[in-house]
């Protein structure tokens, strides 16, 4: 199947004069995760990852993705003819090394300049630039492959009220104008879907999980344009933007109305989020190229979002612990899947008050599937829970007041001595960062060693960052802090760590073939003490729920990390079991107990 049809697009590209088609995985706003319409690599390589490019040349195919998805992506690809390319790992080609080996003098190379972020495209034109390689970037050849598409999302959009995003629509305006003069620009082309969302308080249903409209935005000094279906908007929504000052227009208009404005005008953009089509139609204007100002005003929540967040946390909180109690009481009396477990733990969540969505799909995954970071149970591979061995769960809601993700690694009974050693490490990892403090100016960067060090002084470590940037109902995934041992060109999460940003803390261990370990919690950046040092910061920890105590081996745990864990747990009974119900309460009080 998959072969046919990378067979069906090598004719297109060979009709079209192609030498080589990119296929990368992102929609018109380089979103992270994409609504059905958008899942054109998935669809043409079967590697169902959130990230990874695919490259079809006329003799070969290739996809590139990031070790996050090595195991699995191995195991999708297998008899496509695809072959695959590990980023970051030794003597592997960058997709432009790839392309410039391939492509012939003066070949041509095909995208769909809608879902091709700008820089990226023109870092690539740059690299081909001695083959005087041309670019055809306004064919779509998978849709013409894709003959049964999912249609563009119509799911309707929904205010977020003033009492949940803290602060109005119109006064965000006003402190986005003021970064735009600062930057040098008259004009602010905005097109990442979450950035909009969070700049007009609305919210929506058009990629699963990720409560956002497809939209895009244009601001002026004294002018909002909102390119949006209007059909999507009440008229609650409609009476507030216009108040607001926002004309709206078709969300397709946004190709031709870029070439409309005045040549005068200075264009703020931020070239990883702008898609090549767009940049392209703004011909010779002038550009100041910066990342988008709404990305850290987004980032430090406001004193609303951070009392919503702990509302958020504690419903959560009640749901995952709920859920645990389940799994430990029951995993030798009933049947148990993968599935079944995550769907018992998504509808402990929907009982709770506010409760919308889940963050991301739940990664539920026992024993060796754990090893694999994203691994997704379905019927093929959906395995039978047993009374032996651990069980990860990394999963998450959205409430009215907020974003949640939270992992726990679960023994459902006896659990290996290498593996208890490893579950403590990941442990300790988590308490060491959760308990940093630190003088501000410090970037994940500066901190990351405190999670990781117990894992390297076992010399192991895990293929991913510490923790990243969670969105207020937006995505689960935000930029731009977050915590990682080295900077990683596609991932903006080295900014200063401000008050307000709110960061996943999630160290791991993760064996192919025997198990994964991740332990996660949420952290918010607060302001310590000030003296004649500097501004010292430190971590409140906003996420509650039992660390099982049953994975744990004692003998490698510090006294400091005992009373880190032993302050911990007795936050986690005295916030949670008043929502319990006295089985669940008496449960707690065991798994929670000093150690």
């Amino acid at each position: 199947m998959i072969a046919d049809r990378i067979q069906y697009l090598k004719a297109l590209m060979a009709e079209h004069h192609m030498d080589a088609y990119i296929i990368p995985t992102s929609d018109f706003h380089e979103s992270e995760y994409v609504g059905e319409y958008f899942k054109a690599r998935k669809f043409m390589s079967g590697f169902t990852g959130s990230a990874g490019t695919l490259v079809v040349t006329l003799e070969e195919a290739g996809l590139w993705t990031d070790g996050r998805y090595f195991i699995q992506a191995a195991r999708q690809l297998e008899g496509s003819g695809i072959t695959l390319y590990k980023m970051g790992e030794e003597g592997i080609p960058t997709i432009a090394e790839f392309l410039s080996d391939k492509l012939k003098e003066d070949g041509i190379l095909g995208f769909d300049g809608r879902v091709i972020n700008t820089k990226f495209g023109q870092n690539l034109l740059g690299k081909l630039a001695g083959k005087n390689v041309k670019i055809i970037y306004d064919k779509d050849l998978v849709g013409m492959v894709w003959t049964v598409r999912p249609s563009l999302s119509t799911e309707p959009a929904f205010l977020l009220d003033i009492k949940y995003a803290g602060k109005m629509a119109a006064d965000k305006l006003k402190d986005l104008r003021k970064a735009i003069h600062d930057k040098g620009a008259t004009t602010h082309v905005l097109t990442s879907l979450d950035d909009i969302a969070w700049l007009f308080n609305i919210r929506g249903n058009d990629i699963i999980h990720t409560p956002v409209v497809q939209s895009y935005a244009i601001i002026t000094m004294d002018k909002a344009y909102l390119f949006i279906d209007e059909t999507k908007l009440n008229a609650e929504i409609i009476s507030q933007l216009t108040t607001n000052g926002v004309i709206l227009k078709a969300y397709e208009d946004i190709y031709e109305f870029v070439k409309t404005l005045s040549k005068d005008e200075v264009i703020l953009l931020d070239s990883n989020k702008v898609n090549y089509s767009i940049y392209h139609n703004l011909g010779d204007i002038k550009i100041v190229d910066a990342t988008n100002p709404t990305i850290l005003m987004k980032a430090t929540k406001n004193p609303v979002e951070i009392a919503n967040l702990r509302k958020a946390h504690m419903k959560d909180g009640v749901a995952v612990t709920k859920f645990m109690y389940w799994v430990k009481n029951n995993i030798s009396k009933i049947p148990m899947t993968e599935i079944s477990a995550s769907d018992y733990l998504e509808n402990c969540r929907k009982a709770q008050e506010g409760y919308l969505d889940l963050s991301f799909e739940t990664i539920c995954a026992y024993q060796a599937n754990a090893a694999m970071m994203h691994y997704s149970a379905t019927e093929d591979n959906n395995a039978e829970l047993k009374p032996e061995g651990l069980l990860l769960v990394d999963s998450g809601g959205h409430y009215y007041e907020g974003s949640t993700d939270i992992t726990r690694t679960i023994a459902l009974g006896p659990v290996k001595e290498e593996q208890k050693m490893h579950f403590t490490a990941v442990l300790r990892s988590m308490l060491n960062l959760s308990n940093a403090k630190f003088l501000y100016g410090c970037i994940g960067l500066n901190l990351d060693i405190l999670a990781r060090g117990p894992i390297w002084d076992m010399n192991l470590d895990y293929k991913c960052g510490t923790g990243h940037g969670i969105g207020y109902l937006l995505n689960v995934h935000e930029a731009p802090n977050g915590f990682r041992w080295k900077k990683v060109p596609e991932r903006d999460d080295s900014s200063v760590l401000e008050e307000g940003m709110v960061t996943t803390n999630e160290p791991g261990i993760y064996v192919e073939g025997s198990h994964g370990i991740r332990t996660e919690n949420e952290i918010v950046c607060q302001k310590g003490e000030k003296n004649e040092y500097g501004q010292f910061m430190y971590f409140e920890t906003i996420t509650f729920a039992p660390i099982d105590l049953d994975a744990i081996d004692v003998a490698y745990l510090t006294p400091i990390d005992k009373k880190r864990l032993n302050q911990y747990h007795a936050q986690v009974y005295e916030k949670l079991s008043p929502y319990l119900t006295e089985e669940e309460s008496d449960w707690l009080k065991i798994y929670t107990r000093e150690i």
